[in-house]
């Protein structure tokens, strides 16, 4: 790297899930990369990638924002309003429905009368019946005989992580007593990690791919390279019309974008991301890369940066960034 040139950023961006360690979290998704790396034939570069020589590495941390609200009564189904129930009541069919358009689970029963269950019926009308309905989906949905074994490995709670939190963040409601909602301050953490006057790398997963995208749309930076692993982005009932901006268009600041989507991962839709999703002006769409699954649940990140065909493009552009110019 020429002693005048600018460094780039490597920011990773997480999912749902309880509060992490942020330094131990991004030593383990470096590691992982690393080994991607080493299988899509990037050996002789994971030490600078390991040891920031290529670019500076961050990992943005929203987890505890979620159990913070917790802590306020903000976070359980018994204190959601209406219209928290009825996304996350959205989300949890539509993950139901994904399931039944797998070849496997067409003619399940179970997951078909789960479905109706779901609603929207009069039954499920009113926030008492939307969350006592959402946490019997939950249960029954655990319980079912026939689904992967990774999808039985599932605790009540990792699946109720999975609905609500996304819902929580869309709600965009919960605020601090600065007046900032919650999917505001989830997308501060994201831009705290970002200096506009340095290129990016963004790396994000499942429900960080929801957050980076909304808050690159606000974002002065460039980005080189945008990555997206497990996203529920086009999740049509919910997420898609939640949205923010509109339409949903590929950040300005975005100059390639990478969408991995493993084709045994229950929580991305069907609808492809680059069919979806609007250009911006450079022209830029995502790149969806479909892969088979090699574990019995792909979407850990983690899992997803370990494959060659993620990290490839990631150290690809890594190593045109710290080329001397």
């Amino acid at each position: 790297m020429a002693v005048d040139q600018v460094k780039s950023q490597l920011v990773f961006v997480h999912g749902i899930g309880r509060p992490r360690d942020p330094e131990a979290e991004l030593a383990e998704w470096k590691r992982a990369l690393a080994d991607g790396a080493r299988a899509a034939g990037y050996a002789e570069e994971i030490s600078a990638l390991t040891m920031d020589w290529s670019a500076d590495a961050a990992f943005a941390h929203y987890g505890d924002l979620f159990y913070a609200d917790d802590a306020q009564g903000a976070g359980g189904p018994e204190e959601w309003d209406e219209e928290q129930g009825a996304i996350t009541l959205g989300l949890l069919a539509e993950f139901v429905e994904e399931l039944l358009e797998l070849p496997e689970h067409s003619g399940n029963r179970a997951l078909s009368r789960i479905r109706a269950q779901l609603g929207p019926d009069e039954q499920a009308q009113g926030v008492g019946n939307v969350a006592r309905t959402v946490a019997a989906g939950v249960a029954a949905l655990a319980a079912v005989p026939g689904l992967n074994v990774g999808l039985r490995a599932l605790s009540r709670q990792k699946l109720l992580s999975i609905v609500s939190q996304p819902g929580r963040y869309l709600h965009r409601r919960q605020p601090d007593a600065a007046g900032r909602t919650l999917d505001q301050r989830v997308r501060d953490r994201v831009l705290a990690c970002l200096d506009p006057a340095r290129p990016a790398i963004v790396v994000a997963h499942s429900l960080g791919t929801v957050v980076a995208l909304e808050a690159l749309a606000e974002y002065p930076g460039a980005v080189p390279l945008f990555v997206t692993l497990g996203a529920p982005i086009t999740t049509h009932a919910v997420v898609w019309p939640l949205l923010r901006p509109r339409p949903p268009a590929t950040p300005e600041a975005v100059e390639a974008w990478a969408d991995f989507r493993d084709s045994d991962d229950l929580v991305v839709p069907k609808r492809r991301l680059a069919k979806a999703m609007a250009p911006n002006s450079r022209g830029v769409q995502p790149l969806s890369d479909r892969m088979e699954s090699a574990t019995l649940w792909p979407h850990d990140a983690t899992t997803y940066l370990r494959r060659a065909e993620v990290a490839e493009p990631v150290m690809r552009t890594l190593v045109a960034l710290a080329a001397p110019r």
